[in-house]
């Protein structure tokens, strides 16, 4: 079956492709086998040279790929060009780097000498998602092909046109034929190549139920794996803090489409409904429409499946007892729009509170203090993000904690850093995306001890 790219905000396709069969599959992994081979071993200079110029073309394509993603999967404009921005700061980080954090390791031993080498283990298979097209992609490639691996994109089926972009860059760079390649399939294929005897190791972003598929696949083969799944971030906000504004941009990062966004907004009790009056007209300010337009802050979902899917979990939680106090309405006309929305009186039971909702919809619940709010942010499947607003700096770094997530940000919006590790607790996954940690997660981390004479 053919792979159609279609612009959410129109319903129009923009592109046929016609998928990559099993054995051009297994070509590709084949020639990304024999790249890795020869890139393991060339020096880092040289691997820092390419992977710099991949960072100079992102930056002079800017404005093409933020189109290519407004257009495929809805991105506003001028998200996508900060997007492209931040996947040439990762190039750029890694380049510099990457040697020093793979450099060996001295130990002191009874042996004469002994230290811990970082080696790269062969080709990756990326399963990547639409929501953040073009970054989750480079955060994943960068440190993996300076650590010494080659890479096989399996990208979202609908953003097709941004996995070749992305293919494009690293070949215009100079990085060798086949290190990084494109498999353009679906979902279904992916157990193949996670099987295919030439791929080493497999990350993925994703769904919860896509993370369980990848990870029984890739235990069947003792394959190692690094799963970034969902989040229902808590945002929560104690009764010295004024943060309606940041809590409207939490809520509506990439029109709401990030994992790490905020969706459960716990407010203590004293401050709760100064916070809901704000929250709602801060939410109700922003201007939803043409991705394509620089003035747009709300762009369509990606698709009419997932915006029909996150309306249904809205009137679900309306059905048991939350209470509609903005949107909640699919509006008429083409496109997968939907409004920002805010839920007040939310509790565990509904989907608002219990599942990931994947759009520009707000879940608002009241504590009863300090204590209760950390107990509700931690009542979760869930555990990747989670940020805590307070003017108390001691009383922030003692509820750090005890907030359960693989992310805590005081103050400010949950965000990845190539600088930080990331990722997530409990259904969020496993293993470290940036940093020093990310990078080493696909090497083989080796001993090695000699003896004296």
């Amino acid at each position: 079956m053919s792979l159609q790219s279609i612009n959410p905000a129109t319903g129009d396709v923009l592109e046929t492709f016609e998928p990559t069969s099993s054995a051009e599959a297994a070509r590709i992994a084949a020639t990304a086998h024999d790249a890795f081979l020869a890139w393991r071993h060339v020096p880092f200079p040289t691997r820092s040279r390419s992977m710099r110029k991949a960072a100079e073309i992102l930056r002079a394509r800017r404005a093409e790929y933020a189109r290519t993603m407004a257009l495929e999967m809805g991105k506003p404009v001028a998200q996508g060009e900060a997007e492209v921005d931040k996947c040439a700061w990762v190039c750029d980080f890694y380049a510099e780097h990457a040697e020093a954090m793979l450099a060996e390791q001295p130990r002191a031993t009874d042996a004469a000498r002994s230290y811990v080498r970082f080696e790269p283990l062969g080709p990756v298979l990326a399963v990547m998602p639409w929501n953040f097209p073009f970054w989750q992609v480079f955060r994943f490639a960068a440190p993996a092909l300076m650590a010494g691996n080659a890479g096989v994109l399996k990208h979202a089926s609908n953003v097709p046109r941004c996995a070749l972009q992305i293919e494009a860059v690293f070949r215009d760079a100079g990085f060798p034929r086949g290190l990084f390649a494109t498999v353009l399939v679906g979902a279904s294929a992916v157990a193949g190549l996670v099987a295919d005897p030439r791929i080493a190791a497999v990350s993925l972003t994703g769904s919860e139920g896509a993370g369980r598929q990848v990870a029984e696949r890739a235990g069947r083969e003792l394959k190692k794996t690094v799963l970034e799944l969902g989040g229902s971030d808590p945002f929560i906000v104690l009764d010295d803090a004024d943060v309606a504004v940041a809590a409207a941009d939490a809520r509506l990062v990439n029109s709401g489409q990030s994992c790490i966004a905020a969706k459960r907004f716990i407010v203590v009790e004293s401050i709760a409904d100064q916070f809901l009056a704000q929250f709602v007209e801060a939410l109700r300010g922003r201007r939803m429409g043409d991705p394509l337009s620089p003035a747009t802050q709300v762009g369509p979902q990606a698709r009419v499946d997932l915006r029909d899917a996150l309306h249904r979990q809205v009137r679900e939680s309306v059905e048991r007892g939350a209470q509609l106090l903005l949107g909640g309405e699919v509006p008429a006309g083409p496109g997968a729009f939907y409004p920002p929305t805010v839920l007040a009186a939310v509790d565990k039971g509904m989907p608002a509170f219990d599942e990931e909702t994947f759009g520009p919809v707000a879940a608002t619940i009241r504590a009863k203090d300090e204590a209760d709010a950390v107990r509700l942010a931690n009542d979760s499947p869930f555990g990747l993000g989670a940020s805590l607003w307070t003017r108390d700096g001691a009383r922030a770094q003692r509820l750090v904690a005890q907030i359960e997530a693989g992310t805590v940000v005081v103050n400010g919006l949950v965000k990845s850093d190539p600088r930080l590790p990331f990722g997530g607790i409990k259904r969020s996954g496993y293993g470290r995306e940036l940093s020093e940690y990310g990078i080493r997660e696909f090497v083989n981390v080796k001993s090695v001890s000699i003896a004296a004479g």
